[in-house]
């Protein structure tokens, strides 16, 4: 799993993580001796020195962003459960109504860039909730404590001091810089290095703020995806339906064309037309019983933004539900779909009224979340996952 693809599933609360113990005297000391030498080496690199001073002042450890960095999953998260999570009726409503707020904003971006509109809304929806969620930790005491835990300490290195420096420049105010634990922040989650190379001033008052701007931050991600190679007026592909015991090549590097596509039987569920030169790649994320999809050039730029083929999925049809289209054809290979974040909130609601302690409900899928689910399935005598779907919904009923 990429750095980016784990940022989005721990904002997201889609799996749990052991807990790390908090460091003694000694570690402290050694802590509080790294953080000077970054503060030094951001200094020589060209941040204010009262900038680097400000950022870098009372450190202290913080064992959730040193947990994360240095942990992997317990609990893989099905496709279906993120999607449903994702691209839920509130998310689709949201969107709608964020498309006519800024429907001037977006109609200039889409000009500029190539970017359709509904691309990037949806992008803005999956990123932050359309700019309502920020992420929680102050990034420079984040990424500090990373890179003194010696968790890839040139990179994450790397990305602190960029952070710095568009504070340093103006762009930002060291407050601004709240996010995830890698340092992905804005309303398009941009890292710093990225943030330093692509972000724009759309809106034209000297700074590049992807944090209060919204015309900043959806221009930027155009720009991102312009350079990811999007290419203007392409759809980022279709969901098809395959002929009965397909057993034909698939996998987003085996390409044909659209027309070849159709000679070995694949149609667009929606009895569109595959016809033409244009290459597209199979992709079955839930393998061959679950909904098939051909994805073009576009689909790989939204995977450069994120590399994970259910995260430039879920941007795909949340677009498509933006534009009015229907839910998915396909069904998924399982017998209990998932749960929408209003369902969530239920299922955390329940677990509370059932004798578990999780808590405040928030919606939010963390590791208390997760050990409450796995003892309410020992309860009910059925088989232990910890994980958010309908079935232990249901018998918590």
């Amino acid at each position: 799993m990429s750095t980016r693809c784990l940022i989005s599933a721990l904002a997201l609360g889609l799996f749990s993580l052991p807990i790390i113990a908090a460091p003694a005297g000694a570690e402290a000391a050694s802590l509080s001796a790294c953080v000077d030498g970054l503060r030094s080496a951001a200094i020589r690199a060209g941040v204010s020195r009262a900038v680097a001073n400000k950022a870098l002042t009372r450190v202290k450890f913080d064992e959730k962003a040193v947990r994360f960095s240095r942990s992997q999953p317990e609990y893989k998260t099905p496709i279906w459960d993120y999607m449903a999570f994702l691209v839920d009726k509130q998310r689709i409503s949201d969107g709608r109504a964020a498309m006519k707020r800024y429907a001037s904003t977006l109609r200039r971006a889409e000009k500029a860039y190539g970017i359709d509109r509904y691309i990037l809304t949806a992008l803005w929806g999956i990123e932050s909730d359309y700019g309502k969620a920020a992420g929680d930790f102050f990034i420079p005491h984040a990424l500090a404590n990373i890179v003194c835990a010696g968790r890839k300490p040139r990179y994450f290195r790397g990305e602190l001091i960029a952070a710095l420096k568009l504070v340093s420049r103006g762009d930002l105010k060291l407050a601004d810089l709240k996010g995830s634990w890698a340092g992905a922040f804005g309303q398009t989650q941009f890292m710093p290095t990225t943030y330093q190379r692509l972000a724009v001033d759309f809106d034209r008052n000297g700074r590049r703020d992807l944090v209060h701007s919204v015309p900043d931050a959806l221009a930027s991600a155009a720009n991102f995806l312009k350079k990811a190679g999007w290419r203007r007026g392409q759809p980022w592909g279709y969901e098809v339906r395959l002929p009965k015991g397909y057993n034909g090549p698939a996998g987003r590097r085996r390409r044909a064309t659209l027309t070849d596509w159709a000679r070995r039987g694949l149609r667009r569920v929606d009895g569109g037309a595959l016809r033409g030169r244009t290459p597209a790649a199979l992709i079955l994320p839930a393998g061959r019983h679950g909904p098939a999809f051909l994805v073009g050039r576009n689909f790989n730029a939204l995977r450069s933004y994120n590399a994970s083929t259910a995260y430039a999925l879920s941007i795909s049809h949340l677009s498509d539900r933006l534009r009015g289209r229907p839910g998915l054809k396909g069904r998924w290979p399982t017998a209990h779909a998932g749960l929408s974040r209003a369902e969530r909130l239920e299922l955390q609601k329940r677990l509370i009224r059932n004798g578990f302690d999780i808590g405040e409900a928030d919606g939010r899928i963390g590791p208390i979340t997760i050990r409450a689910i796995r003892a309410a399935e020992r309860k009910f005598g059925m088989k232990v996952t910890g994980r958010p779907g309908r079935a232990i919904y249901r018998a918590l009923e």
